[in-house]
């Protein structure tokens, strides 16, 4: 029997961009809840019992709701693409390339948290260092992004396409999170191995897909280490793997601009490391589109794990 598939919020921007990766699989059985029934409770309790992979694509109490209607009994496996359950110690963290051995987590979980999009990107440059003992866990860090307008869902999609709204957002660029209170605050904390919250600027584009995280330090705060030695641990720490790549440093120093949607369409991501001619500064960016490894793309990564484990 093929295994069963159910996507809770099927009909939402990653349940949809989930569906799309996985129109062609005929290894997988995907159980589906029209549109029209998507709050008949019965209905989705039932489903969500039959599924041995049940993807969570709902808001943060919806979330918790699903799991709590799963129960302890059911033999169902959850991937949840909310906030609800990334730092919670009884979820595995649903980034694979996170540090060794962390897929096969995965892939013998019956619990995975999806990472947020933006916290994918900053821990993904966080992290080599904190584990190469470049970076320490007291060092204050700053985290600047822009992310394609679908990461803030249906009704910030609307905003930004029907000018006929009375909420229409005609900014090209706008910044928000200026409260420096945004959800995706602990994950970057916790899997970056930070002692407190870094400073998180996020921001929007009016593009639809992609993504680009900063993460910008003095020498000082990497140990005096150069741009190749901070390239050469994301490479050591990523090496062996497909969906992360490092930007050599000759692609690096050839390169006049970076583009948030060069990577939208795809479920990989790409890290650069930029320095000054002195080695004084340097800013860490990470591409990739925030429905691709950012949401949609990881979380068919992780059922993929969890299939095979």
């Amino acid at each position: 029997m093929k295994p069963r598939i159910f996507i809770d919020g099927e009909h939402g921007t990653t349940g949809l961009q989930i569906r799309v990766r996985m129109a062609d699989r005929s290894d997988v059985e995907l159980l589906s809840i029209p549109e029209a029934e998507r709050r008949n409770a019965s209905l989705r309790e039932e489903l969500l019992k039959a599924a041995d992979i049940a993807i969570l694509c709902l808001p943060d109490d919806a979330a918790r709701e699903a799991v709590a209607l799963i129960g302890t009994d059911a033999s169902t496996r959850v991937i949840d693409t909310s906030t609800a359950h990334r730092v919670d110690p009884n979820w595995a963290y649903g980034f694979a390339e996170l540090a060794k051995g962390q897929g096969e987590a995965i892939a013998k979980a019956r619990l995975v948290a999806n990472p947020g999009c933006y916290p994918t990107g900053a821990i993904a440059l966080l992290r080599p260092l904190r584990d190469a003992g470049l970076l320490a866990e007291t060092q204050p860090v700053t985290v600047n992004a822009v992310s394609g307008y679908t990461g803030g869902g249906k009704q910030m999609i609307a905003q930004m396409e029907d000018a006929t709204r009375d909420d229409h957002i005609d900014a090209p660029h706008f910044l928000y999170g200026l409260d420096l209170a945004h959800k995706h605050l602990p994950e970057m904390r916790v899997f970056g191995k930070l002692d407190r919250d870094p400073i998180f600027a996020p921001s929007v584009g009016r593009f639809a897909q992609g993504m680009i995280v900063q993460v910008p330090f003095h020498a000082e705060a990497v140990n005096g280490a150069s741009a190749e030695r901070l390239r050469e641990a994301l490479a050591d720490h990523y090496a062996g793997q497909s969906i992360v790549e490092v930007a050599s440093g000759e692609e690096t120093s050839g390169l006049k601009r970076i583009d948030p949607t060069e990577l939208a369409g795809t479920d990989r991501m790409k890290l650069f490391v930029f320095g000054s001619k002195d080695g004084a500064r340097f800013n860490l960016v990470a591409l990739l589109d925030n429905l691709g490894k950012g949401a949609s793309g990881a979380a068919v990564q992780n059922m993929d794990l969890m299939l095979r484990g």
